[in-house]
């Protein structure tokens, strides 16, 4: 008998390739079948969304597949229905969270980022001194602008990851979670926006959509407020394509059985003073003291007052609890239930170089996306997901849009631990402020727009 070959036993190599094959389940689709029918503009039937999101979730179709699908979606965009088949899927490809046991209502906010948006610090203890509990699951940051978890992870002590039992527990006990979220949620889409990432199709507004919204679905909030940001240090540059993907979002959360709306609010210019992880903790830290920026302040209070009036809530004076300390009881609350010390000195960096104004004027032009550039290229903000941040970098801004300002007098401070950092961030710099000697001092409006359900 020569090697290889079983007598009449059906062992040798041939036999063994048909059982396997014949106890592998065939497919339903092919994956080219279905990048053709989303190339050639046809809509994708229920079955064939939910193949593919699972099929790529397994390996079973793979990653240059998966970014012809991603590529033909950013280029044909999808309808209704195909959007909330996907977010669905999506949702299914990992496990759900609840919050049957919990006597309190839930409200969420999700925002699409920006520079100084350090928004849910301040929100999440505000939401929940009046009785509403805030499931806020966070991420870290990459590019120019920190992530929620990297501000606080510059807070002494304080952990991200909690298990199933901790989460409950805090947002029972304290009305307020801000946390990572675990790896059986939505994983479909960990998978898929990795991909996106490195493909060009990060603009995809379906694939936005559902990224977001299977998430906060999944988390299992009964509402949620949506803060999609307008402008240069936004995601969306422009108030037509913002709207388009607050309005999609919003429907999504409806459909689903969750109350949702979106309020489309300005980052041409960077939100606060503060653009870094420890100082933008910092300057949270005195909005919730009652002071703060005027611009944060009030994003802060409208946001809270649309969280609150979806969980039922309508008569409250949210101005109220950042005045007279609730809203502090409960961020001292929550940053000590993970481990934190609200008390501890923040990281300081140890290097830092003034910018001066160059003439007297109002203050015009200072331009977000190169402002937060300028603050990643000092240590703020990662190139890579393992890159680490340094949690003291980044730029004090000592004027604001629309404010006067004279010559000599100190426009913004950049901090970082490593001083050859410098020269780069202020080529990031060059051009992103402008001073006009004729204009007047305005307010700066941040509400620009909203959606409801």
């Amino acid at each position: 008998m020569t090697p290889g070959h079983a007598a009449g036993g059906g062992t040798g190599p041939r036999d063994r390739v048909r059982a396997m094959s014949s106890a592998v389940r065939p497919e339903p689709f092919a994956a080219v079948d279905v990048i053709i029918a989303k190339r050639d503009r046809r809509e994708l039937t229920d079955p064939q969304i939910d193949w593919v999101i699972d099929a790529y979730t397994h390996g079973r179709v793979a990653d240059e597949q998966m970014s012809a699908m991603a590529m033909a979606i950013l280029l044909n965009g999808m309808s209704r229905r195909e959007i909330k088949d996907l977010t669905m899927a999506m949702i299914a490809s990992g496990e759900t969270l609840n919050y049957a046991g919990l006597a309190a209502p839930t409200s969420d906010k999700h925002s699409t980022g920006g520079v100084g948006d350090k928004i849910t610090l301040p929100l999440a203890p505000l939401v929940a001194a009046f009785g509403v509990a805030v499931p806020q699951l966070s991420g870290r940051g990459l590019g120019h602008t920190g992530g929620t978890l990297d501000k606080l992870e510059s807070i002494k002590g304080w952990r991200a990851a909690l298990t199933n039992e901790e989460f409950h527990k805090q947002l029972a006990d304290v009305g307020a979670v801000i946390c990572a979220a675990g790896a059986g949620l939505a994983p479909a889409d960990k998978k898929l926006y990795a991909l996106r990432d490195v493909t060009g199709t990060v603009e995809a507004i379906p694939l936005i959509a559902s990224s977001i919204m299977s998430k906060k679905i999944a988390e299992g909030t009964s509402s949620l407020v949506l803060d999609v940001k307008v402008g240069s240090g936004a995601f969306m540059k422009n108030i037509d394509r913002a709207r388009e993907l607050a309005t999609v979002m919003v429907q999504l959360g409806q459909d689903a059985g969750v109350n949702t709306s979106a309020l489309l609010t300005d980052m041409s210019t960077p939100l606060g003073l503060e653009i870094g992880n420890a100082l933008e903790v910092k300057e949270s830290v005195e909005v919730l003291a009652g002071g703060g920026p005027a611009d944060v302040v009030e994003l802060t209070v409208e946001l809270a007052r649309e969280m609150l009036r979806l969980a039922g809530k309508t008569d409250v004076d949210v101005a109220a609890a950042l005045k007279d300390g609730r809203a502090m009881d409960k961020w001292r609350q929550m940053i000590s239930a993970q481990g934190g010390d609200p008390d501890a000195a923040l990281p300081v960096a140890r290097e830092h170089q003034v910018v001066l104004a160059p003439a007297d004027g109002v203050l015009t032009q200072l331009d977000a996306l190169q402002v937060g550039t300028a603050s990643w290229r000092l240590g703020a903000g990662r190139a890579r997901k393992e890159d680490p941040v340094q949690f003291g970098a980044g730029i004090t801004l000592h004027a604001q849009l629309g404010e006067a300002v004279k010559a000599g007098q100190p426009l913004m401070t950049l901090h970082t631990d490593e001083a050859d950092r410098f020269a780069r961030a202020m080529d990031a710099l060059e051009g992103s402020f402008k001073i006009e000697a004729a204009a007047q001092p305005a307010p700066r409006k941040i509400l620009l727009d909203r959606i409801d359900g």
